[in-house]
């Protein structure tokens, strides 16, 4: 376990970001793979049918994923208070609204596939295929949400390092069975399907017993679910508004893939293999935002005040400068990248990704701004603001879909990333700057507390702490009591 809230900042951030970036690119490279192989295996046209569900996967598994970060973000901070009783009480719930949540997101995404498929306008040429495929995904939407939540603990309480074990672990069996059933036992799209679901079968049952035998303070019993309903309103309150959040982004990729199912085939592929590069291209800077959740939650539960500040501003400097770099890399060498899925003969599809590159590309110290901010904000409890930046980016996409992609074809559908994380970022700069005013006062507060001598003075002040805090029925954090 690693304690966020003593150290410099930059160095325990990006210890924290490295195994976090290898483990979030093995994460990718699980759809990574499915590409690569299909495309190379099977043709365009497999290729365009695994990408068509692209959107569709991250609308379900994304609410999923969504909904583990903001439950972990609770652990986090009771982790931070060194309420350790309370951690486990925290994933004592946490597993039960996951298990919940699987069952209903299993049996809604199953029953409502077909009509959701033909709302995108999926090709026919592809709807066999990439209906066979996103069901065999959705049968194990299970396995995904148990990994997610396992992962998203063990983080909570500083360890980035092991998931990042079971990830690689993961991704390498998911590329060998994918070889295997596609290659030799010769099951097409369905086989990628497959080799993906047994694979996260394989990560989630490494971390459970990774838990069991190393991590007392996440191994729950009985007793630990007896609160679980007591739990319930301040989990959601985390949980849910990250989770919504993920699938409003979602929903906007949806109308994004609808406009480009209606470009045709060509358009599909050539975004499939360039979103692809992009994940990759983008993952540090998402770490770096997802590090920061963690840094906020374990520092605003010691009571580390200034020391959020000056981790927020050190990793916004080192997050943009990276977004820089890559956005340069990706631009100048994309092309070249995406000819590991399509080959150098298909032309069009190579042209189209590079005016997907340009504009992507050169955006890229929005999204690092983006994740640094939005990151930090539900790091810090705050959940409203992070959703109604969602909506923004869903309004933006929706504009792209709509608008810009009926005027000015795939050149205009490709601006719907950019402008969605420009929409998110200015809808949340506000909340951030007053995050900022409130944890100075905070610090302000802490340091009265600790030198004054008069009780009355200290209860007062510790009172005006709780409030900004705004604790409601979470557990007492450090420097809003006795310090």
């Amino acid at each position: 376990m690693r304690d966020l809230t003593k150290g410099n900042p930059i160095k325990l951030i990006l210890m924290f970001t490295t195994p976090l970036f290898i483990g979030n690119l093995f994460q990718q490279l699980y759809n990574f793979s499915d590409v690569l192989v299909v495309g190379q295996t099977l043709g365009v046209n497999a290729l365009a049918a695994v990408g068509s569900t692209g959107s569709l996967n991250f609308l379900i598994i994304g609410f999923a994923s969504g909904l583990t970060a903001g439950l972990s973000i609770v652990t986090a901070q009771r982790f931070g208070a060194r309420d350790y009783r309370g951690v486990r009480r925290s994933f004592a719930a946490s597993i039960m609204i996951s298990l919940i949540v699987a069952i209903v997101l299993t049996v809604g995404s199953l029953v409502f596939l077909d009509p959701i498929m033909h709302l995108m306008s999926t090709p026919a040429e592809i709807y066999t295929d990439a209906r066979k495929f996103i069901s065999i995904i959705f049968m194990g939407i299970f396995a995904s949400v148990a990994f997610n939540l396992l992962s998203n603990e063990i983080r909570a309480l500083g360890d980035s390092k092991t998931p990042l074990w079971f990830l690689i672990i993961g991704t390498l069996v998911n590329l060998i069975l994918e070889l295997l059933f596609i290659l030799v036992f010769h099951w097409g799209v369905a086989g990628a399907g497959w080799a993906t679901l047994i694979s996260q079968v394989i990560s989630s049952g490494l971390c459970v017993i990774y838990i069991y035998r190393h991590i007392p303070m996440l191994q729950v019993h009985a007793v630990d679910f007896v609160a679980v309903l007591k739990e319930f309103g301040v989990h959601a309150k985390f949980g849910f508004p990250m989770a919504f959040q993920s699938s409003i982004i979602a929903i906007g990729a949806i109308f994004m893939q609808s406009a480009l199912n209606g470009l045709g085939t060509t358009a599909v592929a050539a975004t499939t293999s360039a979103s692809k590069i992009d994940q990759l291209a983008s993952l540090p800077m998402m770490s770096f935002g997802i590090t920061m959740a963690t840094f906020a939650a374990q520092n605003i539960g010691a009571g580390e005040y200034e020391r959020i500040i000056k981790g927020v501003r050190q990793a916004l400097f080192a997050s943009v400068a990276f977004s820089v770099l890559v956005g340069v890399l990706i631009i100048v060498f994309g092309q070249q990248l995406v000819m590991l899925f399509v080959g150098s003969q298909d032309v069009e599809v190579l042209r189209l990704s590079q005016v997907y590159f340009n504009v992507v590309g050169s955006s890229y110290s929005i999204l690092a701004i983006l994740f640094i901010i939005r990151y930090t904000l539900q790091g810090l409890g705050q959940s409203v603001i992070p959703t109604i930046a969602g909506i923004a980016e869903l309004f933006m996409r929706s504009f792209s879909a709509i608008v810009l992609a009926g005027s000015f074809g795939y050149a205009g559908a490709c601006f719907s990333d950019p402008l969605a994380w420009l929409g998110s970022t200015v809808v949340l700069i506000g909340s951030y700057l007053a995050a900022i005013r409130r944890l100075h006062k905070l610090q302000r507060m802490r340091e009265t507390v600790e030198t004054t001598a008069d009780p009355v003075v200290k209860e007062q002040v510790q009172k005006q702490m709780r409030k900004t805090l705004k604790l409601g029925d979470q557990p007492q954090l450090a420097g809003a009591g006795e310090v």
